[in-house]
């Protein structure tokens, strides 16, 4: 068994709950000494001492497993991949900093991060030749920041949501009876179709043309359709006839959310974002969409029938009623202490590999710099539309995860109207994947089966990879006029 030295960590939760050094060790029951050798990493930290930091501090052991830099060192490398390029800073020294001193590191995470986006910015103002240098970083990367930190669990608003269910008796078939009964009874919501909303389109009408004209003639496409309405003066929730009766409980739910927590929603989008702020607005949704997805999904019994079906989406999908997607992005924030299912990384891609959607309960890092690897399976899901493809990926510093990716396709409902595409990607560490239905028939110990991905051609470190679409960041290129090799961009040192 390796040993753990978690001083740094150990050290911060002390100081962060105000206890000296001495106070520690009498509720550790260990001596003072013993402390400050753990606190300093002169001794490791021993199972019965884990156990009883666990009791005095309520935090999970995995708090001061090595594991939890993962994620830290990750992004410090892709942050400072200018200077990791240029042998200013090794990689060890990065994964020592990460461990050591985490506080430290996040700070030197954003200015690296600061830098980039500033770097980004003058480029983009150069391109657009004066146009405006201002170019804030957008809202919408910022509430995904915001999960991302919390590792998509909201412990308050996962709890609320649960008793709630519990009290309006939310059980799989009757969600949408029990949401608009509570609706109805507590807040005086009444439901109503968006064609019955005021000002709503009628059927459309042509102008009639003359006899004999045999133009062609395109369908008119409306991008202006709502999928909900919420009319907080007439108090009605006008929902679209396109939305299926699983979509309507999550608009319901979310509108619910809204007014029965409004001001605990308010205090958890200001530990980020003050009044005024452009993503205050967006934090607000996105909190009332976690609370609805803890809704109509209760925690304890979802969590229940996932570990029943090992995690098999479609058999979950089908009991609860709900979508695809839906199912995945609930599976992702299963992180509640004490009763904990697979931390999974979740993430929806489109075909031209714009990430709208990441979310990780795990060190599972995503690029920040644009594109993703072209070896992930989530991109093979779009040439089999409704078919679950699984993959075995290592990441360039040998961590293996089991990836599961499926191909979804929203349909406004009209012919000729354009619909939307999306692969789904739900993904564990490969120490957990024995607990999925997916890894049923895979060698789940041969390291060597593993598909090779990085976290984006930009800073991937896989320098023999004939997929790189671009040149490596901070790496001298071996050019050479009169040979050519497999890999697109070789670099020097390496053999050909």
């Amino acid at each position: 068994m390796s040993r753990t030295y978690a001083g740094a960590r150990l050290r911060r939760l002390r100081e962060e709950r105000g206890l000296s050094q001495a106070e520690l060790a009498r509720m550790l029951a260990i001596s003072p000494s013993y402390l400050n050798q753990m606190e300093h990493d002169s001794r490791p930290l021993t199972v019965p001492v884990l156990l009883r930091l666990t009791e005095v501090f309520g935090v999970d052991p995995g708090f001061f497993s090595e594991r939890d830099t993962t994620r830290v060192l990750a992004d410090l490398r892709e942050a400072l991949a200018d200077e990791v390029g240029a042998a200013r800073v090794s990689a060890a020294e990065l994964s020592e900093l990460a461990s050591r001193l985490p506080g430290v590191a996040k700070v030197l995470l954003d200015l690296g991060r600061r830098n980039q986006a500033l770097t980004g910015r003058l480029a983009e103002a150069a391109e657009l030749r004066g146009g405006g240098s201002d170019l804030p970083r957008s809202p919408h990367e910022e509430i995904r920041e915001f999960f991302y930190r919390r590792q998509n669990y909201l412990h308050e608003a996962d709890l609320a949501a649960e008793e709630l269910a519990g009290e309006i008796g939310v059980r799989p078939g009757e969600v949408v009876r029990a949401l608009a009964a509570r609706l109805t009874e507590r807040h005086g919501v009444r439901l109503a179709t968006a064609a019955e909303q005021p000002g709503a389109p009628g059927p459309e009408r042509r102008p009639a043309r003359p006899a004999g004209d045999t133009r062609r003639t395109t369908p008119r496409r409306s991008g202006a359709g709502r999928l909900h309405h919420y009319d907080p003066d007439a108090r009605v929730l006008y929902l679209s006839g396109r939305l299926r009766p699983g979509q309507q409980a999550f608009r319901m739910a979310t509108q619910l959310a809204l007014l029965e927590y409004g001001d605990e929603i308010d205090r958890l989008a200001s530990e980020d974002y003050a009044e005024g702020s452009a993503p205050r607005p967006l934090a607000r949704i996105g909190v009332a969409n976690y609370f609805a997805g803890a809704l109509v999904l209760p925690y304890r019994a979802f969590h229940a029938a996932a570990e029943e079906v090992r995690y098999d989406i479609e058999r979950l999908t089908d009991r609860f009623g709900l979508g695809y997607e839906t199912v995945c992005h609930r599976l992702s924030t299963l992180q509640r202490p004490r009763l904990r299912g697979v931390p999974f990384s979740f993430v929806r891609v489109d075909r031209a590999g714009n990430m709208s959607k990441r979310q990780s309960a795990t060190g599972f890092h995503f690029s920040r710099a644009g594109g993703t690897c072209p070896l992930w399976n989530v991109y093979e899901a779009f040439a089999a539309p409704g078919r679950i493809h699984v993959q075995i990926a290592a990441m360039p510093d040998r961590q293996r995860y089991l990836w599961t990716a499926r191909a979804v396709t929203r349909h406004r409902g009209g012919w000729g109207e354009p619909g939307k595409t999306f692969a789904i990607g739900l993904g564990c560490e490969i120490r957990h994947a024995g607990r999925l239905v997916y890894s049923d028939g895979l060698d789940l110990d041969n390291a060597s089966a593993a598909t090779p991905i990085g976290m984006g051609c930009r800073i991937c470190e896989r320098l023999d990879c004939p997929q790189r679409a671009v040149p490596p960041l901070g790496q001298p290129l071996a050019i050479d006029e009169n040979s050519s090799t497999f890999v697109p961009y070789p670099v020097e040192g390496t053999p050909s």
